[in-house]
């Protein structure tokens, strides 16, 4: 496999201390042997490919999912469970210049479609996600970005319909949001969740339609054999499908097959979860809000109160992936969460861990076929927004597969993902990247 960062980034490390792990038990799916066959071989067991097998299952397809290691192992059962407005990485007038005014309005839409299906399939089929926050609160990190604040919650207004509260700063501790904040916007779409939960509760959806999903199942290569293809694993086990959706997000690899090659780019991100506070403590510092929340940075921290009283906190991670870079960037999550949370100091954090969110070149998810690769389809990078716009991507994905979904899909996903220049080496352009923005959240 050619895959940008070294194997620790790959391995158990990373996630090691995961607190979703212990929330509940991964369920037991069989390993593959032998020659298979399915109408669509799926590679990748995360939301995308599972909201896809899903989909896909329940049209009577015969669909055959391959995680390469055990189910919720990767981003979508180690993320910090925001199912919210998100996918992209990219300003409104950018986007518009990229693909025009009114594709670019079709893809904020979808934005907000995809919290609703996320919404719609966890009450379709009672799945018991731990969920809370109406809504999302951004929180201004400078006086500058709260007057960007009140900007865009007339955009919001605009392109969603729903009218975002503006809050200003000093109603904010009667919110119980305090901390070092300039004001806040709620916008009224989203919610949080337990994303690990949520992922099995899709899983056991799609079996209960007959989707054969299996674990430990690391698909090598990819090869065309006639009007088909040809998925080879460990030990001469192998499907044959008559197409393949890659669902692997940022941990995919630049040769499954070769025409995703150079059209990611994976990046890190910590996270860290305390034990539960009590009402004391909360009071304190002076946070008491269930609501999901994000500050105006562009290396932002994300945070929540979670039902037990556990405090979630996440931001960006480092560039390395080594045991050592590891634990920098855990001390770096924890030395943020005491700046801002002060009086929470003295509150051990006992599960830290991190993992890989997915970069695109036109910084908006790509849903579609891969370029150069005949009944090959992908959906992948979602800026760390992947909980609503995997799931959404994954039904997209099925639309596509049985012929239904082309002319509902936003163009702004579908045009072919460019490339990121120096090809295996292209991570150099992300200290660079990482600077500009960091001089931004400082200075802007």
């Amino acid at each position: 496999m050619t895959r940008l960062f070294p194997d620790f980034a790959y391995g158990p490390g990373p996630r090691d201390g995961c607190w979703w792990d212990e929330t509940i038990v991964a369920p037991d799916w069989p390993q593959p042997a032998g020659a298979l066959r399915a109408d669509v071989a799926i590679i990748g067991g995360g939301f995308t490919g599972i909201s896809a097998a899903l989909h896909l299952a329940e049209r009577g397809v015969e669909v055959a999912l391959f995680e390469a290691e055990t189910p919720g192992w990767g981003a979508s059962g180690r993320n910090g469970g925001f199912c919210c407005l998100g996918g992209a990485k990219i300003g409104a007038a950018a986007l518009e210049r990229q693909v025009g005014k009114g594709a670019a309005l079709a893809y904020w839409r979808a934005e907000a479609d995809a919290v609703w299906l996320a919404r719609a399939l966890i009450e379709r089929f009672c799945i018991v996600a731990d969920t809370h926050s109406e809504g999302e609160t951004q929180l201004a990190h400078s006086r500058r970005q709260m007057d960007g604040l009140r900007r865009a919650a007339d955009e919001i207004n605009r392109i969603h319909g729903v009218s975002p509260e503006v809050i200003p700063a000093a109603d904010l501790p009667a919110r119980g949001m305090g901390g070092p904040f300039h004001g806040a916007m709620t916008v009224p779409i989203g919610f949080a969740l337990n994303p690990r939960k949520y992922l099995f509760g899709l899983a056991q959806a799609a079996q209960g339609f007959g989707a054969r999903l299996f674990q430990r199942a690391r698909v090598t290569r990819v090869e065309r054999r006639g009007q088909g293809l040809r998925l080879h694993m460990a030990e001469g086990t192998h499907v044959d499908a008559a197409q393949v959706i890659v669902a692997t997000n940022g941990y995919s690899s630049d040769d499954l097959p070769a025409g995703l090659a150079g059209r990611y780019m994976p990046a890190q991100s910590n996270v860290l979860v305390t034990r539960p506070l009590t009402a004391a403590e909360q009071e304190a510092q002076g946070w008491r809000s269930a609501q999901m929340a994000y500050d105006t940075r562009n290396l932002l921290h994300y945070f929540r109160l979670m039902p037990d009283g556990r405090f979630l906190f996440g931001l960006r991670g480092g560039l390395l992936a080594t045991p050592r870079a590891e634990a920098a960037a855990r001390r770096a999550a924890r030395r943020d969460f005491e700046m801002m949370f002060p009086r929470w100091a003295h509150v051990p954090s006992a599960h830290a861990w991190s993992g890989l969110v997915c970069l695109s070149q036109k910084r908006v998810p790509f849903v579609g076929p891969i370029p150069g690769e005949p009944g090959v389809f992908a959906g992948f990078a979602y800026h760390g927004n992947g909980v609503a716009m995997g799931t959404y991507a994954g039904r997209s994905l099925a639309d596509l597969v049985v012929g239904s979904g082309s002319a509902s899909l936003p163009a702004a996903m579908t045009g072919a993902p460019g490339r990121f220049p120096f090809g295996r080496w292209r991570r150099v352009v992300m200290p660079p990247i990482y600077l500009a923005l960091w001089l931004r959240d400082v200075f802007g």
